[in-house]
C-alpha cells in the first residue's frame, strides 16, 4: 500500500504536464477570448510550466486526503460504531450522593445500576450467580434500542431478541447482600415467569437476568457489590466530557467504556493535531513556493509581455492572460489530487479493514482549502504585470 501511494502521487504529478498540454490546446482553439486564447497558447507552448507552478500544491491535497483516511481508520479502531456510549462505573467506596452526582452529569442521558448475586465464601462449591439490572422502565428504554413487555414495580426477566435469556429456570432464588448502616442485610429475589424482550445496541454495558425496581431494595441501603450503568452520546467531545465529570467526582473509580479504547483516542487527538499543523504548515509553504515561481515566471516572460504591450496590449488583458494561465493547471492538478487522493484512501480502508470506505466529512475542508489555494494564486498573479514598457526588455532577433 505504501508503494501504490508514492506510485499515485508521483503519477499526478508527472500528468500534470500532459493534462496542461492537451486541455490548453483545445481551449485556445475553441475559445474567442484574447485574453484566454494567449494563456492557453502559452501553457500548450510550455506545458512543463505547470509541473512548477503546481507540484507543490497537488500532493499537498493529495496527501490531505489521504491523511483524512487515516484518520477515520483510527477511528473505527478506538471507537465502535455505534449511537451509545456506555460506562461501567464500580460503585465500591462511592456513597449514595456521589452515585447520585454521577447520573446527573454534564452529558449523561440515562443510567441504571447492576447488582450481583451473593454467594458464602465458606461453601465448597460455589453455587451459580446472576446479575441484576436495577432500573425502572423508563430507565431502562434509554439504555437500550427498545422493550417489550416491561411493568414497573414487578421484578421480570430480561431476554435480548434474538439470544436464549441467561437463566431460564424461572423460580429459582437468588440471595443479594446490602449494607446497612453497619448491619448486613440479605434479600433474595426470584426468577420470574414474566419476561422483559428487548433490543440492545452493538455494544451494550445491559446484560443483565433479572430485572429489578429500584422500590424493591431497601431503603438506605448500599449493595456489595454493584456497577453503576452510564450512557451517553458517542461523540467524543461528550465522551471527554463525561469523563472528566466521572473523575472530578470518583477520582480512583475504575471506568469502563465498553467497546472503547480511551488510549486509542488520545492518540487519535494528537494525530490530529501534527496533521493539522503539518497541513498549515505545508500550505503556507506551498503557497509562498507558488507566489515565488509565479513571479520567477513572470520575470521570465517580461520581454514577451512588452512586445503585447507595444502590439496595443491593455494592461488588464495583460493580467487576466498571467492569471489564467496560472489557475488553469493548478485547478486540473488540485481537482485530480481530490479525486485521486479519495480513491487511495478509500483503497487505505479497504485494504485495513474499515467499516467504512467513503466517508464526506473532509471533502468540504478540502475543497474550501483548493478553493483559497486558486484565489491566492490568482490574486498574487495580477500584480505581477507592470504599468510602463520598459525599452530595455525588447530584444532583436
Amino acid at each position: 500500500m505504501p508503494v501504490a501511494v508514492v506510485l499515485v502521487g508521483g503519477g499526478l504529478v508527472l500528468t500534470l504536464p500532459v493534462l496542461s498540454h492537451r486541455l490548453s490546446r483545445r481551449v485556445a482553439a475553441g475559445t474567442g477570448s484574447l485574453s484566454l486564447g494567449l494563456a492557453m497558447r502559452r501553457n500548450e507552448v510550455e506545458p512543463g510550466s505547470a509541473l512548477r507552478v503546481a507540484s507543490g500544491l497537488v500532493l499537498l491535497v493529495f496527501a490531505a486526503s489521504l491523511a483524512q483516511g487515516v484518520l477515520v481508520e483510527l477511528n473505527q479502531v478506538s471507537r465502535p460504531n455505534t449511537v451509545q456510549q456506555d460506562y461501567r462505573v464500580p460503585l465500591d467506596g462511592i456513597d449514595a450522593a456521589d452515585e447520585k452526582a454521577l447520573t446527573l452529569l454534564p452529558g449523561v442521558k440515562g443510567s441504571v445500576a447492576e447488582l450481583r448475586s451473593w454467594f458464602d465464601p465458606n461453601l465448597d462449591e460455589p453455587p451459580p450467580e446472576i446479575s441484576a439490572t436495577v432500573a425502572t422502565c423508563a430507565q431502562l428504554a434509554e439504555a437500550l434500542i427498545d422493550t417489550t413487555g416491561c411493568v414497573d414495580g414487578k421484578v421480570m426477566r430480561l431476554t435480548q431478541v434474538g439470544l436464549p435469556p441467561e437463566t431460564d429456570r424461572p423460580g429459582e432464588v437468588y440471595p443479594f447482600r446490602f449494607r446497612q448502616g453497619s448491619r448486613q442485610r440479605t434479600v433474595t429475589f426470584t426468577v420470574p415467569h414474566q419476561e422483559v424482550h428487548f433490543h440492545a445496541h452493538a455494544l451494550s454495558a445491559v446484560d443483565s437476568a433479572i430485572l429489578v425496581p429500584p422500590s424493591m431494595l431497601p431503603e438506605g441501603a448500599r449493595p456489595d457489590s454493584s456497577t453503576l450503568v452510564l450512557t451517553s452520546s458517542p461523540d467524543p467531545a461528550v465522551v471527554r466530557e463525561v469523563l472528566d465529570g466521572i473523575g472530578g467526582i470518583a477520582p480512583t473509580a475504575e471506568v469502563d467504556l465498553v467497546g472503547t479504547n480511551v488510549e486509542g483516542m488520545q492518540q487519535i487527538e494528537v494525530v490530529k493535531a501534527l496533521l493539522g499543523a503539518g497541513m498549515v504548515l505545508g500550505l503556507v509553504i506551498g503557497v509562498a513556493a507558488h507566489l515565488v515561481s509565479v513571479t520567477d515566471r513572470a520575470v521570465e516572460r517580461r520581454a514577451q509581455v512588452t512586445a503585447l504591450s507595444l502590439l496595443g496590449a491593455r494592461p488588464r488583458t495583460l493580467r487576466a492572460v498571467q492569471c489564467a494561465q496560472v489557475v488553469l493547471p493548478l485547478a486540473v492538478g488540485l481537482l485530480l489530487a481530490l479525486v485521486t487522493g479519495k480513491l487511495t484512501e478509500s483503497s487505505y480502508l479497504i485494504t485495513g479493514g474499515g467499516a467504512v470506505f467513503w466517508d464526506g466529512e473532509g471533502i468540504p475542508l478540502l475543497l474550501f482549502s483548493a478553493l483559497g489555494v486558486v484565489v491566492v494564486a490568482a490574486v498574487g498573479s495580477l500584480p505581477l504585470v507592470g504599468r510602463r514598457v520598459n525599452p530595455e526588455l525588447i530584444r532583436r532577433d
